[in-house]
């Protein structure tokens, strides 16, 4: 699944999401550089030494630290543990950017482009190390991701994903508990349970709009999840809120992860309380499981909520749409649609 993800849409925004959304998370060395390289990327930089990249990449885990202390399945590590110690002043900046540079970048230069075991078609920078020089090369394909629309969602997409990654870290729950849920008027994702206080996470926008590639659900056009823009995407239930009660009775939390989508907000204003036609709950079965493929805490709730195999997630979904069609009888699809890119 999560090749098919990019294997028909090539483009270099769908490329950077892969690595993000489906690359492994051991650490969170891949979200910290990945939000230095979008920097560097604003800056329009062709080469950088580890030196002088040191300080974009650490100031993010410096700060992901203070709000949780495990930033990775590892027992220990040399350079979290710098981290942790500049943060208790017990060591200087400057010591902090010499570990950095020595222990920081030992697996994530070579690892953060892997997808699925390959290098993935069209690389953002190239290492070039030689004896003590060690310089990262930036590609044209990365400055020509400013160039795209998206890039200025890329940045709350990575934060989004590493708040939810290391909230699973850090509450060291079973995959089988883990339920994220979603606040309907903060359009915030959070977790509670019976032994746990809720815990807020992160922008639902931000963590739904990468799975979605940027695009409205329903139309393909482009959306945006920061606020304030002229075309700032809704939380949409695919099955209606208004279906909450009967769709409740059935075993189907209408505010579960699986039923949220991204909607250009006037192509959800046209939609309402209608249900869309077949074809979009195919959509939606295959956009849930990009998050399972991807080993999204995600993905565990959307298993926990739908069903453990893809023949039960199907008639899970199969079996809300027959219930929704009988409660509102009209079908929908969006006045106009681009070319689907899932």
């Amino acid at each position: 699944m999560s090749v098919n993800f990019r294997e028909n849409d090539p483009s270099l925004e769908s490329q950077w999401r892969a690595i993000i959304l489906f690359g492994k998370n051991s650490a969170a060395y891949k979200f910290a550089f990945g939000k230095a390289l979008l920097e560097l990327a604003s800056r329009e930089t062709n080469t950088v030494s580890l030196k002088e990249f040191s300080p974009l990449f650490v100031s993010h885990i410096v700060e992901h630290l203070k709000k949780n202390d495990k930033q990775g399945n590892a027992q220990s590590s040399t350079f979290l543990n710098a981290c942790r110690k500049y943060n208790n002043e017990e060591i200087d900046y400057d010591h902090l950017l010499h570990m950095t540079e020595k222990h920081g970048f030992t697996n994530v230069v070579d690892a953060f482009q892997n997808v699925n075991g390959g290098m993935i078609p069209n690389p953002f920078y190239k290492k070039d190390y030689h004896g003590t020089r060690k310089n990262i090369v930036i590609t044209d394909e990365l400055l020509k991701l400013t160039e795209s629309f998206q890039f200025t969602n890329f940045n709350e997409e990575v934060e989004a994903r590493w708040n939810l990654v290391e909230t699973a870290w850090n509450l060291d729950l079973s995959p089988h508990l883990l339920e994220v849920k979603f606040d309907d008027d903060l359009q915030t994702l959070f977790m509670e349970s019976d032994f746990m206080r809720r815990k807020n996470i992160t922008s639902a926008r931000a963590s739904l709009n990468g799975y979605q590639k940027g695009k409205c659900f329903y139309s393909f056009q482009d959306i945006s999840i920061n606020s304030g823009d002229r075309n700032l995407c809704e939380v949409d239930h695919f099955f209606p809120h208004v279906h909450k009660i009967k769709m409740g009775q059935s075993g189907a939390n209408v505010n579960g992860i699986w039923n949220l989508v991204l909607s250009d907000q006037w192509v959800n204003l046209d939609k309402g309380t209608k249900i869309p036609e077949l074809k979009y709950l195919e959509r939606l079965y295959k956009r849930n499981e990009f998050y399972i493929a991807s080993r999204h805490p995600l993905g565990e709730t959307i298993i926990n909520q739908t069903g453990a195999t893809s023949a039960d997630r199907r008639r899970f979904l199969q079996k809300q749409y027959d219930l929704s069609v009988n409660l509102s009888i009209q079908k929908w699809s969006p006045l106009t649609e681009s070319e689907p890119l899932f």
